[in-house]
């Protein structure tokens, strides 16, 4: 997925440019219209990225495969930590994967928050163990075999014996946003690859974009950054995507 990461990090950089206002044109200044012209280049490469990239299978083809999952929705733990005892705040969302294919599959899950100023937060991302121990006893009685992401392993074994229970979680992020989208990834084995707009590689031929089917939950976010605990999620659907 290096090459994803390259799109993102350069839609990031085209995020900053705007976020520091658009020059004026008839100024003259040549570093002035640079920075404009790159901002729309990359703005109309990530924008072909977004419109090319395919969409999953309608009806899985041979070989492929998708675990069966059920998901709660983001939920939020306030937990006193480290040596200063301030408060921090956690997000979380717990799945359940079920194997209903007819045999053990690969797991090798990657799953990110995104809010819509841009902020990107991979799961696990500055969050100890502590955090997952309280999750745990939060959910005890209905998770009494709840597992964190890393430490799940890399099979999920068929039947419903063997379905397993993860949780997910994330730092707070962006007390801005007032939306955010959850991407869970690993699910599927269904892939795609797609030409990078930008990127050549040493025969001047594009880099390939590796892309995975990919779970996609959206939320709606109301409340004050200064009352983040009273925040209200408004769950807008879930789709799959190829990410």
């Amino acid at each position: 997925m290096a090459g994803k990461r390259s799109v993102e990090y350069e839609f990031s950089k085209a995020r900053s440019v705007e976020k520091r206002g658009v020059p004026n044109l008839q100024s003259g200044t040549p570093g002035m219209k640079s920075i404009i012209y790159t901002f729309c280049g990359i703005l109309g490469a990530v924008t072909c990225v977004c419109a090319a990239a395919p969409e999953p299978a309608v009806v899985p083809g041979p070989g492929l495969w998708t675990i069966d999952t059920t998901f709660t929705h983001p939920q939020q733990i306030v937990l006193r930590l480290g040596p200063d005892n301030q408060p921090k705040r956690f997000w979380y969302v717990l799945l359940t994967l079920t194997n209903k294919t007819d045999r053990d599959v690969d797991f090798y899950p990657k799953c990110d928050l995104m809010t819509d100023t841009f902020q990107i937060t991979s799961a696990g991302k500055g969050v100890g163990s502590v955090v997952f121990e309280q999750i745990k006893k939060r959910h005890q009685s209905k998770y009494p075999f709840l597992e964190t992401l890393e430490k799940v392993g890399n099979k999920i074994l068929q039947g419903e014996d063997n379905a397993k229970d993860l949780a997910i979680i994330w730092p707070d992020f962006d007390p801005n946003a007032k939306s955010i989208k959850v991407f869970i990834s690993g699910l599927s084995n269904e892939t795609a690859a797609i030409d990078h707009p930008i990127s050549k590689d040493k025969a001047g031929k594009a880099m390939k974009v590796y892309l995975r089917k990919t779970l996609e939950l959206s939320y709606g976010l109301t409340g004050e950054p200064a009352t983040r605990s009273d925040a209200n999620l408004a769950y807008a659907g879930k789709r799959w995507i190829m990410r």
